[in-house]
């Protein structure tokens, strides 16, 4: 048995403050028991993906680099798993939406790059993101058996059935979606948080395996992040659930 952290927050800053903030949330879950600990999607920055720039490329990084090392050392200075997702540039012209998994000793278990890329009305994201090709992955880790996934991936009932045949034992869904604030129909809001957490929760029960689902919260431009981040069981019943 371990225990596990969601750091949901607001991350409409620049990229050094949502790191600091980042790493004092997971040095706060850390001393509160938590030993695998997950921020949500492109944690390092707005979500810049609600229009099409290029000057937003600047915000991606390459491997290794700054994340890394930041987390690295936290994760091994408190014997924690950290799931950081990033903006990953990989090459000129090549970006990825991805994330690390660290390990306790501040190495990486394995790196995660976003396999379905949403193309929609505040979600523009083929715009920036380049499809991942490392496959569906599972990462060994000193408490268990992790399968990471990156919230569009969430819709897609294959990618949790492959993932968890390959062994995972919780699926984690870092996330960044929310409400558009033009949207004055509150029924159809409802509908879609609903939809968004039962695809999901259908996955534990589908698979027999934890879903954690991880999302930033508060509003970005016309983006209202709805929170909402949970925790089901392999029967799909929430152990928990943050507000909006």
């Amino acid at each position: 048995k371990y225990k596990i952290a969601v750091i949901q927050l607001n991350l409409n800053d620049v990229a050094e403050n949502n790191l600091k903030k980042c790493l004092s949330w997971v040095r706060d879950a850390a001393n509160q028991g938590a030993e695998v600990i997950s921020l949500p999607e492109l944690y390092s920055s707005h979500y810049f993906c609600q229009s099409e720039d290029v000057d937003n490329f600047a915000l991606a990084e390459p491997l290794y680099s700054t994340s890394f090392t930041a987390f690295s050392a936290l994760a091994k200075e408190l014997g924690v798993v950290i799931i950081v997702p990033f903006f990953e540039k990989r090459m000129a012209g090549i970006y990825h939406n991805s994330a690390y998994i660290i390990d306790t000793d501040g190495t990486e278990a394995g790196l995660y790059r976003k396999m379905h890329i949403p193309d929609d009305p505040g979600y523009y994201e083929k715009f920036y993101f380049t499809p991942g090709d490392l496959g569906y992955k599972v990462f060994q880790t000193k408490f268990g058996k992790l399968g990471v996934l990156i919230c569009w991936d969430q819709w897609y009932p294959e990618a949790a059935r492959i993932t968890s045949l390959m062994g995972a034992e919780i699926l984690f869904y870092p996330t960044a979606i929310g409400w558009d604030v033009n949207e004055q129909d509150p029924a159809i809001s409802q509908e879609q948080y609903n939809a968004w957490q039962t695809i999901q929760r259908s996955h534990s029960v589908a698979n027999g395996v934890y879903v954690v689902s991880v999302n930033r919260v508060g509003r970005e431009a016309d983006q209202q992040f709805w929170g909402g981040s949970f925790v089901s069981n392999p029967f799909g019943s929430l152990m928990y659930l943050a507000s909006h």
